[in-house]
């Protein structure tokens, strides 16, 4: 306190007395949230007792993370501490979220012994935001949709919401499927087999076929070859075309054959593996053998 019997305190008296740095404090009057009561002649900043009290709570603010806006705003009395602190948990968990999945990011990296490429595509993923992986599944999913308002309802709603985000706290498994995910959502070539299935799926639906059709469908075709399988039915055989005209009715062999190489590639089969992985599902039937079937069988009809 200047020894004037006004009871104001100068920059460096603050700064004493709070432990702070005369440049904090003079940075923190710069901004607008410290304003001085006055000057003195020498035209240095005077500070009261309550510009003391105020400094106590701007740095209790600052230490919890506040912006100086939001403390301008609790300050002028725009906004509570309460809804600021609310405002900043949610950011805070956001923050704690994306640093879980970028430690386990990097733990793979190291556990793996990446080379310097591949170290560098993991740190690039490692740096994107939950936001930004969110954005990367949305841009997949709007690509292979766009403009097929007939693909069923189901079908869209499953591949849209697939490629899940990591959880809070991921398994090394679930960041190295993440990965191979993301590298794959963003492969133009990948894109556009999945755009494909997308197609086949809504050229095969009128306005009267009801949802889930083709999960049926699936279902149904996995159904009859594993007991195809099970029975010894040759794809060749004479058998095998009785099953599958009691299914496809009389569709085209060649076109269903077109849908069925697209949904059972390799590349698919790997995606729906690795969504298992990021959902923490567990390893998931692939039904390669029944796909195989079916596809060996629908050549043998078409060569006949």
């Amino acid at each position: 306190m200047i020894d004037d019997g006004t009871g104001l305190f100068t920059i460096g008296e603050l700064a004493r007395s709070t432990g702070l740095t005369v440049r904090t404090i003079r940075y923190w009057s710069d901004e607008g949230v410290l304003t001085p009561v006055t000057r003195s002649p020498g035209g240095y900043r005077l500070y009261d007792a309550a510009s003391a009290a105020r400094l106590e709570l701007i740095r209790t603010l600052r230490e919890l993370g506040l912006g100086l806006d939001d403390v301008r705003r609790v300050l002028d009395g725009e906004r509570t501490v309460a809804e600021v602190a609310a405002a900043h948990v949610v950011a805070l968990d956001a923050q704690i979220r994306s640093l879980k999945v970028t430690r386990a990011v990097l733990s793979t990296v190291a556990r793996r012994g990446s080379s310097a490429e591949e170290m560098t595509l993991m740190n690039n993923l490692a740096r994107l935001s939950a936001a930004e992986r969110a954005r990367i599944v949305e841009d997949f999913t709007t690509e292979i949709f766009a403009g097929l308002d007939t693909a069923d309802p189901d079908i869209r709603k499953r591949m849209r919401f697939a490629p899940a985000d990591l959880p809070d706290e991921p398994t090394p498994e679930q960041v190295d499927a993440w990965v191979e995910l993301a590298e794959m959502m963003q492969d133009p070539g990948f894109r556009a087999l999945m755009r494909r299935m997308v197609e086949f799926n809504a050229a095969d639906r009128g306005p009267d076929v009801p949802a889930g059709t083709s999960l049926w469908f699936m279902s149904r075709l996995v159904q009859l070859a594993g007991e195809a399988l099970k029975r010894g039915v040759a794809p060749e055989a004479p058998e095998a075309e009785e099953l599958l005209r009691g299914l496809l009715g009389d569709a085209d062999p060649a076109e269903v054959l077109k849908r069925m190489e697209a949904g059972s590639n390799v590349r698919v089969a790997r995606y729906r593996q690795l969504w298992a992985v990021v959902k923490g599902l567990g390893p998931q039937a692939a039904y390669e053998p029944e796909f195989a079937w079916v596809v060996a069988a629908l050549k043998a009809r078409v060569a006949s």
